[in-house]
């Protein structure tokens, strides 16, 4: 559509005067051009501005202006470049200041020294290739991350899948003994990644009903214990790091207090877990990210007043009864370029057909489901 002709149906949807025009214009052609218009789910032949008009049009007009407020100042929006680039720094501020540590530990020497120790600087490229890399979900971006380390991270290192077969694990484990040339070579850590943890509860929780932990962590632990290779494939001592790109505050307790209650539990149940768990992050989000009634009434209303429970499934369920304030009540004002977060305010990406007189929900960045 002619961007032109659909900023000034905006302007009259707004009922914006000339000079309001002009300047909310000049905004919304800006954040379009270099951010907006690169989310990946917008439909075919639309892009931020058209979806900008549908979505405030679902609201009467004395309310648009606050949702437009909120969008205009409170709207963090995390795009390819800024994501691309917490990916390029995991290796060098993450990876390789533990494998320092671990190499200087080994050697009785400080962190710091490790490059001037010929031993200490070989162990360390020793550990490196003993180390692999995992992603969670698509949103690792373990493609960014395989080109960013070309030539210090081999292909056999990186798996595209945390579901992985006994002869997967066979095959790097022989990969490993063919590079180092040592048949009795085993790995010494571990590194699961993924783009963004919200509330903790897809990597660990503990489901009352089942009476049992459950989460990709939890079926990581499964699968090894399936295939067999806690023993065979990786040293006593081996260490779990697990990696996201982007946090919340919230989730970075959650997690940290789960993976020690799990511990705690299975341990004392005679069952197996992970001893050593590292946890590290490319970005904190601040605690007082979350949208709050103190900051933003005038939004936090309209969250609540346009809402259709029909997007409650099962899945949203798990974070939670009510979904106004997204997965967890996490109420993130959070977009990122390849899918929103349903940890994100609902009114942000839920898009429901309103049966039964409820209201039907236009989405500003349109969410892609995975579970229905």
């Amino acid at each position: 559509m002619n961007l032109e002709f659909i900023l000034g149906k905006l302007g009259e949807i707004m009922r914006w005067d000339t000079e309001r025009s002009r300047a909310e214009f000049a905004w919304l052609g800006l954040m379009s051009n270099i951010k907006y218009d690169g989310y990946q789910d917008f439909r075919a032949g639309a892009r931020f501005v058209e979806s900008l008009a549908d979505w405030l049009q679902q609201f009467p007009q004395a309310r648009r202006e606050v949702a437009y407020e909120f969008v205009r100042n409170h709207l963090v929006y995390v795009g390819t470049p800024e994501m691309n680039h917490l990916v390029e720094i995991f290796f060098p501020e993450t990876v390789q200041w533990r494998l320092m540590q671990a190499a200087a530990g080994r050697r009785g020497i400080p962190t710091y020294r490790v490059w001037s120790d010929p031993a200490a600087a070989a162990l360390y490229q020793r550990l490196l290739r003993q180390t692999l890399f995992i992603e969670l979900s698509d949103g690792a971006r373990i493609d960014v991350f395989r080109r960013a380390n070309s030539g210090v991270v081999s292909n056999e290192q990186v798996l595209t899948a945390p579901r992985i077969n006994r002869a997967k694990w066979d095959d790097v484990l022989k990969d490993l003994r063919e590079a180092l040339g040592d048949p009795a070579a085993r790995f010494a850590f571990v590194f699961l990644v993924d783009d963004f943890i919200g509330s903790g509860t897809t990597l660990l929780r503990w489901e009352e009903a089942k009476a049992s932990w459950n989460g990709k962590l939890f079926r990581f632990w499964e699968d090894l214990a399936e295939a067999g290779v806690v023993v065979t494939h990786f040293e006593p001592d081996w260490v779990l790091c697990i990696h996201h790109y982007l946090a919340t505050h919230r989730a970075t307790e959650a997690a940290e207090r789960r993976q020690a209650e799990a511990l705690a539990t299975r341990t004392s149940a005679g069952l197996g877990w992970f001893e050593r768990v590292r946890f590290s992050y490319g970005t904190v989000l601040p605690e007082d990210f979350p949208v709050d009634a103190g900051r933003h009434a005038g939004f936090l209303e309209l969250v609540h007043d346009y809402y259709d429970d029909s997007i409650e499934t099962k899945h949203m369920k798990l974070g939670g009864e009510d979904a106004r304030l997204g997965f967890g009540q996490c109420a993130l004002p959070l977009i990122l370029e390849h899918n929103t977060p349903n940890n994100s305010l609902a009114l942000l990406w839920a898009e429901t057909e309103g049966k039964g007189g409820k209201h039907a929900m236009r989405p500003l960045f349109r969410r892609r489901q995975r579970h229905v």
